[in-house]
């Protein structure tokens, strides 16, 4: 009998190591591919691990476990569907997540076209999550859960994935807590076991973001005005529930609204809830960046983290940029449904509702939520299982 093909994104971790050991223990042919998608080093941080060490340490794993190796250079790639993007986003004053991106774009698309030109069935990656098969009406769908770890779940950086996607996909560690995965990995002589976790960007690594975006956004000087609490609470009026676009829009700060308090380097370098890199002393508590303009080039600031600026009742996303990773979950105009909801990537989940208008989708929060950050995605589940996300206006 033949053994299905699998293809498994080394990436030189203990994860994606203990899930080449696992599917080859169930008895696949497994592949191992290294992805170059990022060679340069302008405004990483040298204490992050290069491409090189991470395509080192991935062949030493496959010769242990004794599974073809390959290397593939989606670099340029990688620039153009991730990268560029990140800049044009930073531009306009959004956060985007390039995390998410490199998934939708890279690892589940052009990876997976190169792995079934490999022959493989399946695509597999060292992600902590779960997918499921159910069958309704008559009709299989695909389920995208969360991993058992609830400390290392995975599955937000995977909600921009689809039904193909997800049919060739597998997960072997998403059942694991990570404890065990390093133990599976002591137990098996796997160079990788005491490894550390890759931090920062998606194949960059850790950056000063700031000078990594200043490859293609110039620095200029602007102003910080600090927005006072009291100004916040006298503006932060009742609103009429129905009316979803003035619930769900971040406040429209004015420059006259506060107090130039110091100078900042250009409002697209910030970020909604940042601490860092302010650079202002003489406060009780730190500031933090309540909002960015950057036509004005201004940040606007507010002391201490309940500053109420940080706080907003609900979120909009553009009809566009809602997708649906279960299709049969999708809402009509008009149409409201209540999930549990998450804005970036290891916030708790939150309860809201979910109503859709011809223009998009309004979602409200039973609690404010801190920092909601246009550029972000939102991700919502039933349970465990992830159902759909969008890209925050």
């Amino acid at each position: 009998m033949t053994k299905e093909k699998v293809v498994i994104g080394l990436s030189g971790g203990v994860d994606s190591s203990v899930a080449a050991y696992l599917l080859k223990k169930e008895g696949y042919d497994v592949i191992g591919v290294f992805m170059i998608n990022w060679k340069e080093s302008t405004g990483t941080l040298t204490a992050g691990c290069t491409w090189e060490d991470d395509v080192a340490f991935a062949e030493m794993i496959a010769k242990k476990l004794d599974i073809p190796f390959h290397v593939v250079d989606l670099s340029d790639f990688y620039r153009k569907r991730v990268v560029d993007y990140m800049f044009s986003e930073y531009e306009k004053g959004r956060t985007p997540n390039p995390d998410v991106l490199c998934n939708r774009e890279i690892k589940f698309d052009l990876f997976m076209d190169k792995a079934i030109e490999l022959g493989a069935s399946y695509v597999a990656t060292g992600h902590y999550c779960k997918r499921e098969i159910v069958d309704i009406a008559g009709k299989r769908y695909y389920r995208l859960l969360a991993g058992t770890d609830t400390n290392k779940d995975q599955s937000y950086f995977l909600c921009q994935l689809n039904q193909y996607q997800l049919s060739r996909s597998l997960f072997p560690v998403g059942h694991l807590l990570k404890p065990e995965v390093r133990e599976i990995a002591r137990q098996q002589g796997l160079i990788t076991a005491e490894r550390k976790d890759s931090q920062g960007i998606c194949f960059v690594g850790k950056v000063d973001l700031p000078v990594f975006l200043q490859q293609k956004l110039a620095a200029k000087k602007g102003n910080v005005i600090e927005i006072e609490a009291p100004f916040m609470e006298r503006k932060n009026l009742a609103v009429e529930p129905a009316n979803f676009s003035k619930l769900c829009a971040p406040f429209p700060y004015k420059p006259w609204n506060g107090k130039v308090i110091g100078e900042h380097n250009g409002a697209h370098f910030y970020t909604i809830g940042q601490r860092k890199g302010l650079n202002i002393g003489g406060y009780e508590k730190p500031l933090f960046v309540l909002a960015t303009d950057v036509v004005r080039n201004i940040i606007y600031v507010g002391e201490g983290q309940d500053h109420p600026g940080l706080f907003r009742q609900g979120l909009f996303i553009p009809t566009q940029d809602i997708h649906w990773i279960r299709p049969d979950f999708y809402m009509a105009d008009g149409e409201q449904r209540d999930f549990f909801i998450r804005i970036r990537y290891r916030q708790p989940l939150e309860k809201g509702r979910i109503t859709m208008r011809p223009e998009g989708a309004y979602i409200l929060f039973y609690d404010k939520q801190r920092g909601i950050t246009s550029g972000q995605f939102a991700a919502w589940y039933l349970e465990d299982e992830l159902i759909g996300s969008g890209v925050i206006a």
